[in-house]
C-alpha cells in the first residue's frame, strides 16, 4: 500500500513538473519570437523614416540603415546581433555584447542566403556552438544614386542563445526535482508511519483471529479511538461474543443433557432389568414408571432447547403487545393449573414493544411455580405497572407460599438449582423454570426480581423497558430482595423504585398504575385486591420485583 501510495505521489510529482517544463519552454520561445519581431519592426521604422537618429542625416544606403540600428539596438543577455552585406564581411556591434554572432561561422553562413530575400525570416538553426531562434530582417536598396556598393542589399541579423535561455530555466527545474525527491522521502517516512499506525489494528485483528480456537474464544481485539477501523474493531468482538456465546450454550446444552438425561435414563433401565414379566402387576407398574419418566425426559428436553436458544438473536421476536389484554389472557390460562384465588392485583392498559408469547410463557411458569409451592385455595395474584416515567413496566406473580430463603434467592435462577422447602425432600422438576423466566427477561432487555420470606409468599416480577434495547440486559440474571428491601443498588442497572398496586374494583380494571420513583424505604403494601374467587383478600407486601422459580 506504501509502496502504490509513493508510486502515485510520484507519478503526480513528475506530471506536474512535466507540465509545468513543456508550458515554460512554449513561454521562452514565445518571448523570443515576441522580442525578435519587435526588432525587426523597429528596423522598419528606422528604414522608412530615412534619417540616421545618431548623425541627423539621411541614409544613403541599406548598409547605413543596418549600422544605426546595430547602434541603436541593446541585445538581451542571450541575445546577439549582426549585419549582413552581399559579398563583404559582416558588420558587428561595438558595444559589450556577450553572445558574438560573428563568432560562429556556421552560422553566418547559414543566414548568408537570406539576405537578398524581401521578408523578415525567423529560423532555429542548429550549429556546433549552439542552437539558435535567429531574425533575419533584410533591408533594400534606398533607390538614390550612390556607388553600387551603396546600392547592395543588407539585412539586420538577430538571434538569442536558446540552449544558453533554456539552461537558465532547466536549472529552476533542476531544484524542483531534488525537492520533489525530498518530497517523496518525506511522504514515504510520514507515510510509513501513519500507515503502521492505521494498520495496527488490522495485524492486530490477524494475531487475534489466528490465537482464537474452538476452545478458546475468550481474545478480543483492544479497540481505541472512533475511526473506521475502530468499528471494525468492535463489529468483529461482537461477533467473537456472539460466537463465543453460542459455543458456551452448545456445551451447556450437551453437559446439562448428558447430566439430566442420564438419571431417568437409568431409572428405566434399572427397573426394566428388574421386571419380572411373568408378573403382570409388576409389567403394568414398571411400565408406568418408564413411561412418567419418558414424560420427563421429553419436558426436559423442551426446557434444555429453549435455554440453548435463548443466546440467539430471534429468541425474542419483539412486536406491538397489548400488555392489559395479555395479563387477562394469562389470568385465564392459569385458572387451570391448580384450586387457588386467582387476583389481578392491577392492569396497565398500554402497548409495549414485546414478545407476547414470551412473556405468556414466563408468567404461565411462574403461576405453575406458585401452583407448587402454594397451598390449595390460597391466593395467587398477577399485576402489571409502568413507572412515572413511562420508561418501564413491571409484570408480576404473588403467590402465599411457602417463600424462599435469603441465602437461596440468587441461586434459584441457576440451571438445575432448586429451592429446598420444609417438607420437600425429593424437589420437582429438573429446575430449569426460573431459568427460562431469566432468559426471557433479559431477552427483552429487561431482568428478574424476586421478594420473598418464608412463610409468608413470594413475589417474583419481570421488570422491562417499555422500548426495550436488543439483547440481554448488562446485569445480572436477577436480583434477590427481602419482603420490605428497598430500591436495588445500581449493580444491575437502573434501580427501580418500590412497586404500588392501586386498587381495583375487579379481576380486569381498567386503570393504568404506575411506578413511584426510587425510594431508599421499605416497600408499601399492596391495597386489596378483588378476585372472582375471593370478594376481600388480605393485604400483601408490595411485589417488589422477583425472579421465576
Amino acid at each position: 500500500m506504501l509502496a502504490a501510495f509513493l508510486g502515485l505521489s510520484a507519478l503526480a510529482l513528475l506530471l506536474a513538473g512535466g507540465a509545468a517544463w513543456f508550458l515554460q519552454r512554449g513561454q521562452i520561445d514565445a518571448r523570443i519570437d515576441e522580442s525578435l519581431t519587435r526588432s525587426a519592426n523597429e528596423l522598419a521604422q528606422l528604414a522608412e523614416s530615412g534619417l540616421n537618429p545618431v548623425t541627423g542625416e539621411p541614409f544613403t544606403s541599406a548598409e547605413d540603415v543596418v549600422v544605426a540600428s546595430i547602434q541603436l539596438t541593446v541585445p538581451a543577455h542571450n541575445e546577439g546581433i549582426l549585419g549582413l552585406r552581399e559579398g563583404r564581411t559582416p558588420l558587428v556591434s561595438q558595444q559589450d555584447v556577450r553572445l558574438r554572432l560573428e563568432d560562429d561561422p556556421q552560422l553566418v553562413a547559414a543566414l548568408a542566403p537570406l539576405v537578398a530575400g524581401d521578408d523578415v525570416v525567423l529560423r532555429s538553426p542548429r550549429t556546433a556552438t549552439a542552437e539558435y531562434r535567429a531574425l533575419v530582417a533584410p533591408v533594400q536598396s534606398l533607390g538614390g544614386a550612390g556607388t553600387a556598393a551603396d546600392q547592395a542589399p543588407a539585412a539586420l541579423v538577430l538571434a538569442y542563445d536558446r540552449s544558453a535561455e533554456h539552461a537558465e530555466f532547466a536549472q529552476v527545474f533542476r531544484t524542483y526535482a531534488v525537492v520533489a525527491l525530498g518530497a517523496l522521502v518525506l511522504i514515504g517516512v510520514v507515510g510509513w508511519v501513519v500507515a503502521g499506525r492505521l494498520l495496527q489494528p488490522i495485524r492486530t485483528l490477524s494475531r487475534t483471529a489466528q490465537r482464537i480456537g474452538d476452545t478458546d474464544l475468550s481474545a478480543r481485539i483492544p479497540v481505541t479511538g472512533n475511526d473506521d477501523l475502530s468499528d471494525l474493531s468492535r463489529t468483529v468482538n461482537g461477533m467473537l461474543d456472539r460466537l463465543e456465546g453460542s459455543f458456551e450454550s452448545q456445551r451447556r446444552l450437551i453437559d446439562d443433557v448428558g447430566h439430566e438425561l442420564r438419571t431417568p435414563l437409568t431409572v428405566v433401565r434399572g427397573h426394566l432389568e428388574l421386571m419380572d414379566p411373568r408378573d403382570a402387576a409388576d409389567a403394568a407398574e414398571t411400565r408406568d414408571l418408564a413411561l412418567d419418566e419418558l414424560d420427563r425426559m421429553n419436558r426436559l428436553v423442551d426446557d434444555l432447547v429453549t435455554l440453548a436458544t435463548a443466546g440467539r438473536p430471534d429468541f425474542v421476536r419483539p412486536g406491538d403487545t397489548d400488555l392489559g389484554r395479555l395479563l387477562d389472557d394469562v389470568h385465564d390460562k392459569v385458572r387451570t393449573l391448580g384450586e387457588r384465588r386467582w387476583l389481578v392485583d392491577a392492569r396497565a392498559d398500554v402497548a409495549v414493544l414485546a414478545d407476547g408469547q414470551r412473556l405468556t410463557q414466563a408468567l404461565l411458569q411462574l403461576a405453575a411455580n406458585a401452583v407448587k409451592f402454594s397451598a390449595p385455595g390460597s391466593v395467587v395474584a398477577l399485576g402489571s405497572a409502568v413507572s412515572d416515567d413511562g420508561a418501564r413496566v413491571r409484570v408480576w406473580v404473588r403467590d402465599e407460599g411457602v417463600g424462599i430463603a435469603t441465602e437461596q434467592q440468587e441461586r434459584i435462577f441457576e440451571r438445575f438449582a432448586q429451592a429446598t422447602t420444609p417438607g420437600r425432600t425429593h424437589p420437582e422438576g429438573a429446575g430449569l423454570g426460573l431459568a427460562i423466566v431469566a432468559a426471557i427477561a433479559e431477552g427483552h432487555g429487561g431482568r428478574v426480581l424476586v421478594a420473598s420470606t418464608p412463610g409468608v409468599g413470594s413475589t417474583f416480577t419481570l421488570d422491562l423497558p417499555l422500548a426495550p434495547v436488543a439483547g440481554p440486559s448488562s446485569g445480572a440474571r436477577a436480583d434477590a430482595v427481602g419482603p420490605h428491601a428497598p430500591a436495588l443498588d445500581g449493580r444491575h442497572g437502573q434501580a427501580p423504585g418500590a412497586l404500588t398496586a392501586p386498587t381495583v374494583p375487579s379481576a380486569r380494571s381498567a386503570a393504568t398504575p404506575s411506578l413511584p420513583p426510587p425510594t431508599s424505604g421499605p416497600a408499601p403494601a399492596v391495597p386489596p385486591a378483588v378476585g372472582p374467587d375471593d370478594q376481600h383478600p388480605p393485604a400483601h407486601p408490595a411485589p417488589d420485583g422477583r425472579t421465576t422459580r
